[in-house]
C-alpha cells in the first residue's frame, strides 16, 4: 500500500469515527469490550488450555 493510501484510508475511517453520535461510539466500544476472550487466552494464547486440557486428561 503506497503512503498515500494508507493517509487517504486513514482519513476516511477518522471522519467516518467522528461523524457518528457520541453515543453509538459509545455502544460500539461496550460491544468490542464485550467480544474479548477470556483472560488466559488474550495474554497467553492457547497454551493454558493445552495445559489445562491435559491435566484434566490424566485424572
Amino acid at each position: 500500500m503506497k503512503t498515500n493510501d494508507y493517509v487517504k484510508y486513514m482519513t476516511e475511517n477518522l471522519v467516518k469515527y467522528m461523524d457518528q453520535p457520541r453515543d453509538e461510539r459509545k455502544k460500539q466500544k461496550q460491544i468490542r469490550k464485550g467480544n474479548k476472550g477470556p483472560f488466559l487466552f488474550r495474554w497467553f494464547g492457547i497454551l493454558p488450555y493445552l495445559f489445562m486440557y491435559r491435566t484434566k486428561k490424566k485424572r
